[in-house]
């Protein structure tokens, strides 16, 4: 009775004091559910030993200055050393660059200054012509003219004029030679002074003369006219005006037709197999002085073994003629370029069959050739079914033999002047010009 008589008299009394209390306590410390967190874990820590989780202590991120000085004296400085650039744009005070100039000097003056040995500033990496010696000249024109090319149509020159049907003139062989490599000197070299920006993005081409500068602009402009105008009035005065005439239309054909439509069309390729065509038509008008059938067969083959060709190379190049800005079959139209490939390696049977037809080789000729035909027709279909580097580059290979042997097959396979003189198909048909040959 006297426990229940004291909780009366003072427990119950007191309770809304403490409530009264416990709320002005609540309101001071702003109770937020951070605090009560706060509560929730000193409760754990302090009655349940178990429960009590242990923080890794952080490692003491600031070091003593005293220790940075020692460190600092310790180690060797090193200021590298920029070379002055001259402002590019004109809003740059003049003020400030010759401010930094002189903090540059200062700092090279009161400590030691090393150069990195990679480093190259932004003059360095401007587009300089090169000083290139009187010795290294005859190189770079010769790779400014694109000399295995130049060679090659040369080559497919020569063929066109001993594939003639007429008596062989060294002279006229001569000029008709040396004209159409001028002629393709010429071409090449504004080839590639149309295209230095572009060369410079593809690596097969950044090592060009002009694109490494070691030849100026001026210099290749004056090349291709010292070999372009030489070279067609050697052909139209030394040898006749239809072969000048080709020779002229061949060359702007080249630079002004398949250059810039290289990056337009996908018809740059056929443009450019017109233009590799031209050269054997040109050495049969060289020693015949007319355009007969025989120059149009030699044309085809030409034309027709340069889609292999060409369309097995730019497969292999397809990510450098993309990053160049070239539209090709290989890149815009893959499925195409493999077609047009096999189609061609097939067409070059055909035309190797219309030869003798044409009198123009025996009934030898298809049958030698045939061997060597079905051989890069093979490889052709390989190559449209595969659609693979392997591929390409195998019908590549084959390509760059296969045009000579099968023009030697077919002027070994010609007819003789004799055997056509005995048909009546003769040029001039004259008894004395038979006379004439017949003579030793």
């Amino acid at each position: 009775g006297f426990f229940v008589w004291r909780l009366r008299n003072t427990g119950i009394p007191q309770i809304p004091c403490r409530f009264v209390h416990l709320h002005r306590v609540a309101n001071d410390r702003l109770i937020t559910f951070q605090y009560f967190n706060f509560l929730k874990r000193m409760y754990v820590t302090q009655c349940n030993k178990d429960l009590s989780q242990r923080a890794k202590p952080k490692s003491d991120s600031i070091v003593s200055p005293f220790r940075e000085l020692q460190q600092l004296d310790q180690e060797k400085k090193v200021v590298y050393k920029i070379s002055p650039v001259s402002p590019v744009h004109q809003s740059w005070s003049e003020t400030s660059s010759r401010n930094e100039l002189r903090e540059v000097k200062s700092a090279a003056e009161t400590e030691d200054s090393v150069i990195p040995v990679g480093g190259e500033s932004r003059e360095d990496r401007r587009w300089k012509e090169m000083k290139v010696q009187l010795d290294d000249l005859p190189g770079i024109l010769a790779r400014l003219s694109k000399i295995k090319l130049t060679a090659l149509v040369v080559s497919t020159a020569s063929a066109g004029f001993a594939m003639a049907p007429v008596p062989f003139e060294l002279t006229c062989f001569l000029f008709t030679s040396l004209g159409t490599g001028l002629a393709s000197c010429a071409a090449n070299s504004i080839n590639q002074f149309f295209e230095v920006p572009f060369d410079s993005n593809m690596n097969r081409t950044k090592n060009r003369p002009l694109v490494r500068g070691q030849i100026s602009p001026l210099l290749a402009v004056c090349f291709a006219a010292s070999c372009g105008i030489p070279g067609i009035a050697l052909l139209t005065l030394g040898v006749n005006s239809l072969t000048g005439a080709l020779g002229a239309f061949n060359i702007f054909l080249y630079t002004c037709c398949y250059t810039p439509l290289k990056r337009m069309s996908i018809a740059n390729t056929w443009v450019g197999a017109v233009v590799g065509a031209i050269p054997p038509i040109m050495g049969w008008t060289a020693a015949t002085g007319s355009l007969d059938a025989g120059a149009l067969l030699l044309g085809g083959i030409l034309y027709s073994w340069q889609f292999p060709h060409f369309n097995a190379l730019s497969w292999g190049l397809r990510e450098e003629y993309s990053r160049g800005g070239y539209c090709m079959m290989s890149v815009t139209h893959p499925g195409l370029c493999r077609r047009v490939a096999l189609h061609h390696c097939f067409a070059l049977i055909g035309l190797s069959t219309v030869a003798p037809v044409l009198d123009i080789t025996t009934w030898t000729f298809p049958i030698i050739s045939l061997p060597i035909n079905l051989y890069i027709s093979y490889l052709g279909f390989r190559f449209y079914r595969d659609a693979d580097r392997s591929s390409s580059r195998k019908l590549f290979f084959c390509s760059l033999w296969h045009l000579p042997m099968l023009l030697l097959v077919m002027f070994t396979c010609k007819k003789s002047v004799l055997e056509k003189e005995d048909k009546g198909d003769l040029r001039g048909g004259s008894h004395e010009m038979a006379l004439e040959i017949r003579l030793p």
